[in-house]
């Protein structure tokens, strides 16, 4: 089951869901659409560690947009803030960033309950495109648990992304024992 519209304005109301900010135009009719920050970052260097802190590197997007290439791999962020304390979010593209060809998550789609932060977006492209701060990238939908929450993330001790900042944040695989 996915909440409708009119169900994520009454969560927000309770407070389970916030988006900051929020904008009543955004809102679908079982989505919330969210916007490209103005931070982006790429890997320093081309061969990364997945047992070792891979270093980023982050810009502004300028006013008149910023060019992504194939083969490059860029981190973003979500303009808006999101807490979410009771229903499992999930992100996906919008429909017209994916026919502009551009992909926001390599993988990690699905967030947890008790998540807040700005959302980190994995974008890849196939070809050139120019995007722009505030432009729509995707849409988060949400998902009501079954059962009771043991630990919600924020309360993990090991929650490696919870409180995510406006600048997106490099992988941190390399916190994990293997």
């Amino acid at each position: 089951m996915i909440l409708s519209d009119k169900r994520i304005l009454e969560e927000m109301e309770k407070g389970a869901i916030q988006l900051v900010p929020f904008d009543r135009e955004c809102l679908g009719s079982n989505s919330y659409d969210v916007h490209l920050g103005k931070w982006l970052a790429t890997y320093n260097d081309h061969i990364l560690d997945a047992k070792q802190h891979n270093a980023i590197t982050y810009f502004e997007i300028p006013d008149e947009g910023f060019v992504l290439y194939p083969h490059l791999f860029y981190l973003g962020a979500t303009k808006e803030y999101t807490e979410t304390h009771a229903h499992v979010p999930f992100l996906e593209g919008k429909s017209s960033t994916g026919r502009l060809g551009i992909d926001i998550h390599a993988t990690a789609g699905k967030g947890d309950v008790g998540f807040c932060g700005h959302w980190t977006l994995e974008i890849s492209v196939k070809q050139p495109v120019r995007v722009y701060k505030g432009m729509p990238v995707g849409q988060l939908i949400y998902f009501p648990v079954d059962g009771e929450i043991e630990v919600k993330y924020n309360q993990k001790k090991n929650a490696k992304y919870s409180g995510q900042p406006e600048k997106p944040i490099e992988s941190m695989m390399w916190k994990n024992k293997f």
